[in-house]
């Protein structure tokens, strides 16, 4: 997930470009970028936008950007805040613009030749930054600055950002000799050009890893329009009467829950696991240890003794001890609970005769039929309950309401790269418009895996800018005419996704730079949010039949609620292993990197307590896009560090009350609308008024008494 940058009105804006003199534009005016939107909000263009005109725009986003930084570095003038600080916040318009319709495109609508250009561009962005954040001169006024940033008379935002400038330049490499500097410059362009192959090659792989199969028996315990719409995946594939599954990018493929047929289980779970490290063109291992030995240099060559310590740094938890203390502290009460659980599925098993162990390919079929003898009711029940506009509508956009008094209207008139795409406004509790938000939330070939927010535009009071946040989930789209039914953890995805939109339309902050907050806090609001799918007073909004309107059955409610801590001790330790493993590869110094990826995996699991065989990382090495190719490097661990926070905060609203104005008010003000502006964990306990507690979270996860 990305922490966006948030946005104000039209005319303000039209002021705020007018009060900052830009370089000339060389970009050619047929360029939908070479001018602001003139959509609301600077709502990108994007029934304009073509591939060709991503090159262009890209290099004189970077040509300008570099004039305007050369400007404030070579000013005459003495530093000043707004002539330096400031100056810096208000320059790279058109780089963030191209950049960040590239990024929506590139996560969500790609094709070759944007895949090409990313290719060709990401060391050059990689040695654009480095110019900027290695520039002495331009080091040398923010250090100015920073020494004696106590008698600038700032208010406590800016002094906050002075003091941000100043860490990000020095972690950046600013302190560095020249000749360093030049060896940095060459890690960084190498390391940009690998995390873009890994993320090609894992979206490429999960492609042509597609389940293949011959008959219509091999996909029993599928519908019959699963298994149809999987015959018409192999005819679009020019695999004429045979049938194909695609995979996700999680290592668990949601048919295994349901196929009947054993070996077609264990063929497709495989095929998943396989991915990136069975050879071929879109292998990721070597570009792994590539990725993980440079991280580890480029650490060192900054002064720390491996990537994690540099990275965690900057987080809230600080050290690779926090960190590892966290971890410890779950594994092994989480594979305790997963051990029994498998013990549970293997009863099951023997009852019917099956004369086999439970393996991971088993687990999800098996863990339902628990389910089902445990509380009466299987997954598949709850579907039909669970159609996608009324989740949306009536459960995400009904909650948002209650808490904070947004309403809704879609609208039909802004473009989008493709139609699935949904656009809403959003408006406050006094009527004015506070955001625009889209809603992305298919499955597509060319679309990365997962599930994410981003910004279109983000909001700054100094820019005029007001937000435009965007959703994207990876749903399996039925075939045409039929409703889109959720599971339940495609429900909580949806909840989650726009506790991250609400994050970035609620920030108030006054400098872009201000509106990111520590990668391990992130997740922190958004796993909040979940907690409203089941809140009875939203669950019984929104899961109501999709046929006849009918609400959910008070006994499946019931059922569902009593189920809630029902197979953590699966979730956590597949959780806990892939945490585990980026740990384990950003820990290793220059010297420990392995030969070999698969035996180092291994060994890594096993060293932690956590190579329990029937549940496998979440994550495999070679297709851990969040750690290889995302912003989670040494920092996947900021889920459940995040979910530390949430647990305590759910217990704050429990406290005082729930689902209220009142809270959700205080939560804005306190929290969400302060984006990156002060200390996360000072944040927090403004809100809460106390240090958030680790027990709510053990309890929440079933792991006390252990």
């Amino acid at each position: 997930m990305t922490r966006p940058q948030l946005l104000l009105i039209a005319a303000s804006v039209a002021a705020a470009n007018l009060a900052y003199a830009q370089p000339a534009s060389m970009l050619e005016a047929s360029n939908p970028f070479a001018k602001f939107s003139t959509l609301q909000y600077q709502y990108p263009p994007f029934d304009k936008i073509k591939n060709e005109h991503f090159a262009p725009a890209f290099a004189e986003g970077m040509r300008q950007e570099a004039a305007e930084m050369e400007a404030i570095a070579n000013n005459k003038a003495a530093p000043t805040f707004d002539n330096t600080i400031v100056a810096m916040e208000r320059s790279g318009r058109l780089l963030d613009r191209v950049g960040s319709a590239f990024g929506t495109l590139q996560g969500s609508y790609t094709n070759d030749t944007l895949q090409a250009l990313a290719k060709e561009l990401a060391p050059k962005q990689a040695a654009h930054s480095d110019a900027i954040r290695l520039n002495p001169k331009l080091y040398a006024r923010i250090k100015a600055l920073y020494d004696k940033r106590d008698k600038l008379n700032l208010d406590a935002e800016s002094k906050y950002l002075l003091e941000r400038y100043h860490t990000d330049f020095v972690r950046a490499g600013a302190q560095l000799s020249d000749a360093n500097k030049q060896k940095l410059k060459a890690m960084n362009a190498e390391l940009a050009a690998l995390s873009t192959q890994f993320a090609q090659n894992v979206l490429k792989e999960a492609n042509a890893s597609a389940l293949v199969v011959n008959t219509r028996e091999e996909l029993s315990g599928m519908t019959d329009k699963q298994i149809d719409a999987a015959a018409a995946e192999g005819k679009k594939r020019g695999l004429d009467g045979k049938f194909v599954i695609p995979v996700v990018n999680t290592t668990q493929q949601a048919g295994l829950s349901v196929l009947t047929n054993r070996a077609t289980r264990e063929k497709l779970l495989a095929a998943s696991l396989a991915r990136g490290s069975h050879g071929g063109e879109f292998d990721n291992r070597d570009v792994v240890l590539k990725i993980a030995k440079l991280r580890a240099e480029r650490a060192v060559l900054l002064g720390y003794p491996n990537f994690a310590a540099y990275n965690l740094e900057d987080q809230t938890a600080k050290t690779t001890g926090a960190v590892n203390s966290l971890l410890a502290e779950f594994a092994k009460p989480a594979v305790n609970n997963a051990k029994k659980e498998a013990a549970e599925i293997q009863k099951v098993i023997d009852a019917e005769k099956g004369g086999f162990k439970v393996a991971a390919h088993d687990w999800n079929f098996y863990s339902d039929k628990v389910r089902q003898q445990r509380y009466a009711f299987d997954a598949s029940q709850l579907r039909p309950y669970f159609e996608l506009n009324r989740v949306l509508q009536d459960g995400v956009f009904f909650a948002a309401n209650k808490e904070f008094g947004l309403t809704f209207k879609e609208r039909k008139d802004l473009p989008t790269y493709v139609e699935d795409v949904r656009t809403f406004d959003v408006f406050d509790a006094d009527g004015s418009q506070l955001a625009i938000f889209t809603f992305d939330p298919y499955a597509r070939a060319n679309k990365r895996g997962g599930a994410w927010a981003n910004a279109h535009v983000g909001q700054s009071k100094l820019l005029g800018t007001k937000p435009v946040i965007a959703n994207n989930l990876n749903i399996a789209k039925p075939a045409a005419g039929e409703p889109t039914l959720l599971t339940y953890d495609e429900v909580r995805t949806t909840f989650h996704e726009f506790g991250h939109a609400l994050h970035s339309m609620f920030s108030e902050v006054k400098y872009p730079r201000l509106s990111r907050v520590p990668r391990d806090y992130v997740e922190f609001p958004s796993q909040v949010n979940e907690m409203w799918m089941a809140y009875p007073e939203v669950l019984s909004n929104y899961a109501r039949h999709y046929q006849t309107g009918a609400p959910m059955p008070k006994e499946l409610l019931d059922k569902v609620q009593a189920s809630q801590q029902f197979n953590e001790g699966y979730r956590t330790t597949e959780y806990l292993a892939a945490s585990l493993l980026d740990q384990a590869w950003h820990q290793l110094t220059p010297s420990q990197i392995p030969t070999d990826v698969l035996a180092f995996e291994a060994e890594a699991l096993k060293k932690a307590g956590v190579d329990f065989a029937p549940v496998p990382p979440r994550y495999r090495t070679t297709y851990f896009s969040h750690t290889f190719s995302g912003g989670y490097s040494a920092g996947y661990y900021g889920y459940l560090w995040a979910e530390k926070l949430d647990a305590d905060t759910v217990n704050w609203f429990k406290e005082h009350g729930g689902l209220t104005r009142k809270n959700g008010d205080h939560f804005r003000k306190t929290l969400l609308s302060r984006g990156g502006t002060l200390d996360a964990m000072q944040m927090y306990r403004n809100f809460s008024g106390r240090d958030a507690q680790v027990q709510p979270l053990l309890e929440r996860r079933g792991l006390t008494g252990e």
